[in-house]
């Protein structure tokens, strides 16, 4: 007999299935046991009545115990008061391992204690449905980029250079040489798309940013695209085009996971085109009028970002950020050399800072004065200069980041759990 997922149970009603999984919970009635059995796509009770089903395997209903791998047969019934709408009458118990008392218990643990035990707890319903939304996410992002015409290039995880600053550079050995962990792969997508003309590149990037924040971790992934021939404009137009895409997307594959984690889905859905746009200076005065005490030319914080987002009901585009708060690369406008052709995408709901890109320098000499500027060894940067000197052309693009944008769109507190593994400052264990 072929085995079904439970996802599937919806096909074979008034059939015989056979289901792999484990003991997610269970109770007993009387002279029954209701065995609620998850396999990775979904759970469903399981219905064990004696006299309807052989006496040793009603027996094992008793000795199983929670995350107890075992391999059942039954009938498919509709039940609207189970979960999912079906339950499995069953006929035969196969257990495959008993489990040890499972140190996650349906009472309440403290976040410590989980992150500890991490790799269990992803069987949980919530983490299980926040890490559905997440691959969801993913390969929106990629049928977003493959459907525009962009073409995934790969760009290395070991640099010999910075992209976003020295401060947050892990540094180590290759073959006697320094090399780091990449922070981005922006440099390499400038060049790649001076090649491929829409270029984009996806996977892990590590910052060592000594920051507790809810909103940080250590490795995170990022889908980071560079556009040749483009403009400010452009840049923000892309992004704003691939948010709606991944926020409708989730809408309407992943909904029961969304309901599952209880997030609300009207703020979700009102993210809709077109976005806000306003400067930074503007974002400035939305503070000011806030009674938040801020300076103009400082960074944004999270407070900050909370703030300028609760004002929107959507994601909103900042632009024109001081020059000195943003890389070398950052083109900035003739009109005002104080300001780079930059921009921030802030989540709604007080998420922050979800997209961060802009236009890029395609002089050579203002690159090279930039390096200067910013203390930046040109040696390591020749190969970068290439680019301006062979066909330099107007380019930007920009990094989304998968863990941030998971958070928001699941509504939870915490980056943590938006990676299966979170990276922190004071953890690397699991």
């Amino acid at each position: 007999m072929d085995y079904v997922y439970i996802k599937d149970v919806s096909k074979y009603v008034g059939k015989e299935v056979t289901i792999k999984g484990w003991l997610y919970n269970k109770r007993s009635s009387g002279k029954i046991y209701f065995l609620l059995l998850r396999d990775g796509t979904g759970i469903i009770q399981s219905v064990a009545a004696k006299g309807e089903i052989p006496d040793e395997d009603y027996e094992l209903c008793d000795k199983i115990t929670q995350e107890s791998s075992m391999i059942v047969t039954g009938v498919i019934r509709e039940d609207s008061r189970s979960p999912g709408g079906y339950e499995l009458s069953l006929q035969h118990i196969e257990v495959v391992q008993i489990s040890e008392p499972y140190p996650i218990t349906p009472k309440k643990h403290g976040i410590s204690f989980l992150m500890d035990n991490r790799h269990l707890w992803l069987r949980s319903k919530k983490q299980n449905a926040i890490l559905r939304i997440r691959a969801e996410v993913i390969n929106a992002v990629r049928d977003f980029f493959n459907k525009e015409g962009f073409i995934l290039v790969d760009t290395p995880i070991l640099t010999p250079c910075s992209v976003e600053g020295t401060t947050t550079l892990f540094e180590t050995d290759y073959f006697g040489r320094k090399a780091y962990l990449t922070q981005s792969g922006q440099l390499y997508n400038e060049a790649t798309c001076m090649a491929l003309g829409k270029v984009y590149c996806f996977g892990p990037a590590f910052r060592a940013e000594k920051s507790k924040t809810r909103r940080h971790i250590i490795e995170f992934w990022q889908v980071e695209p560079e556009i040749a021939y483009a403009e400010l404009k452009d840049v923000m137009d892309c992004a704003e085009k691939l948010i709606v895409y991944i926020v409708a997307r989730v809408l309407e594959k992943r909904k029961d996971d969304l309901f599952a984690i209880e997030r609300d889905i009207q703020p979700l859905e009102n993210v809709t085109s077109p976005f806000p746009r306003i400067t930074y200076t503007e974002a400035v005065k939305i503070l000011h009028q806030k009674d938040e005490h801020f300076e103009w030319g400082g960074d944004f914080g999270a407070p900050q970002e909370t703030i300028i987002s609760e004002s929107f009901d959507r994601p909103v585009h900042i632009t024109h950020f001081p020059a000195r708060i943003k890389p070398f690369y950052m083109k900035r406008p003739p009109e005002d050399e104080k300001l780079a052709l930059g921009v921030d995408v802030l989540a709604p709901e007080g998420y922050g800072e979800i997209v961060g890109g802009g236009q890029r320098e395609d002089n050579l000499e203002i690159l090279e004065k930039r390096l200067k500027e910013d203390n930046l060894p040109k040696k390591d940067f020749e190969w970068y200069l290439d680019l301006r000197r062979y066909g330099s052309v107007p380019h930007g693009g920009f990094g989304l980041g998968i863990e941030r944008t998971i958070t928001w769109l699941c509504g939870i507190q915490h980056i943590r759990e938006s990676i299966p593994f979170p990276r922190l400052l004071d953890r690397i264990y699991p």
